[in-house]
Formats: structure tokens, sequence, C-alpha cells
């Protein structure tokens, strides 16, 4: 097959619950089901006004954040930045990084590449309420 197709929401099991965090946080792979080789990309909804509860790093994936709905910010190694919708935010390796909806929520498109194999966990290394003063809840 020349391509394969999936609808993000509809086709991809929620993997939100695992992360322990507030109801509606939404996580969704696509990378599998898509069939992706060179390339990662998940699908992921933070409910209004919380914070995603873990900041992460990769060793060897750069990420490219993309901003489809809502608005908040993001941590990048203590930066604080602000996000609004059709943001784009590149993240390489080394970096940590968590984000936080604002009061619509935020609905993010990550991408990364490169592809990281049978074992992709091996790759990342997260924290759980990484971001300073860290709770669930995000500070203004």
């Amino acid at each position: 097959m020349l391509f394969t197709h999936t609808n993000l929401t509809a086709d991809l099991p929620d993997v939100g619950t695992n992360f322990d965090g507030a109801a509606g946080l939404e996580f969704r792979m696509a990378t599998q089901a898509l069939g992706l080789e060179q390339s990662g990309l998940c699908f992921q909804r933070v409910p209004p006004n919380v914070r995603f509860p873990y900041g992460h790093t990769h060793r060897t994936q750069e990420e490219t954040y993309v901003v489809v709905r809502g608005s908040g910010r993001m941590n990048l190694d203590g930066e604080v930045i602000e996000l609004v919708e059709y943001d784009a935010v590149r993240v390489p390796p080394g970096t940590w990084r968590g984000y936080e909806a604002g009061p619509d929520g935020l609905e993010l498109l990550v991408f990364g590449a490169p592809h990281l194999g049978d074992d992709p966990r091996g790759d990342v290394e997260g924290t759980r309420d990484w971001w300073p003063g860290a709770g669930s809840e995000p500070t203004a």
C-alpha cells in the first residue's frame, strides 16, 4: 500500500489516563497506526486550565508542537512562552519541556523525528510535576 489513513480521535485509543492527570486529558499515538518509518505523531488534548502532569526530554528526537485549538503556555528549560492557535514550536533533543492549557483548553499535534524504533520510551526521560512550582494546576 502506498499510503495509510487514520482519524486521530475516532480511530486511535486514548491513553491519557496512563499519565494519571486531570479528567479529560487525551493522548493518542498515531505513529504505529500510520506505519510511520522516519517520524512520529501524536494528538494531545489538555482540558482548560490544566497542566500536563509530566515534563520530558529526548536524547535523540526533535519534536515540533503545533497548536490546533485553544491556547496555553509551554515551559522550555525554564523559559515560559505563550501559545495560541497555529503556533509551532520546535524543541531540540536535550531540552526539557512541559505545557499547560489556557481557559479554552489546548489541543496539540506533536511531530517527532527520527522514528524511535521498537523502544520509544528508551529515548525519553520524564518527571512528574517537573514545572517549577509544580502541581497539577497551572500558575498565573
